[in-house]
């Protein structure tokens, strides 16, 4: 009977070194084999199987992440939504007020244009001039024209409110507009 803790020396022999017979334990043994099969699993699950490629799990998520933020309360409002605020007299007063205080600067004090362009008129250098356009540039503006995005400093509500004033005064007609700018929408 052989004791277990006894040395057993094979008979190789290289330069004088001898190789002793110590056999890798067989915990280590099961878990190298079921990687390689779970590898080999995986493997052929991906390639020929029916997973989705990482483009696929990437679009997945980017259409997840897309719908959330038109779910969310930062955007996504509808022109629906924004023609309601145009017939709320509180509304526009705010949004009148919002106007006033931040874009009567660039946009002049009837919105005919000074700095900025005339927001009255059927010419719209950003979008088509709908009111989901315009509550778009408010919130995300355009800073390599000078419009700052106004989203990180007045609130969803806010955004709505001057969007619904803007809206209003579409197709006025201001003292001393600003020539026209961009293109043509509208009537």
């Amino acid at each position: 009977m052989s004791d277990k803790n006894e040395v057993k020396v094979l008979d190789h022999n290289y330069d004088g070194i001898q190789e002793y017979d110590h056999p890798l334990p067989m915990w280590w043994l099961v878990t190298f084999f079921a990687t390689i099969i779970f590898g080999f699993h995986y493997w052929i699950h991906y390639e020929f199987g029916s997973a989705p490629t990482q483009l696929q799990e990437l679009k997945a998520d980017m259409d997840a992440v897309n719908s959330m933020r038109a779910q969310s309360p930062g955007g996504g409002e509808t022109s629906e939504e924004l023609n309601q605020l145009i017939a709320s007299p509180e509304a526009l007063a705010s949004g009148k007020q919002i106007y006033d205080s931040r874009c009567a600067v660039c946009h002049g004090p009837e919105l005919q244009g000074s700095i900025g362009p005339n927001l009255v008129d059927n010419f719209w250098i950003h979008g088509k001039g709908q009111l989901t356009d315009i509550a778009l540039s408010v919130r995300k503006g355009y800073p390599e024209k000078g419009m700052p995005a106004w989203e990180a400093q007045i609130s969803n509500d806010e955004v709505r409110q001057v969007t619904a004033f803007l809206g209003s005064r579409i197709g006025s007609t201001p003292p001393n507009p600003k020539a026209p700018q961009g293109v043509q929408v509208g009537n």
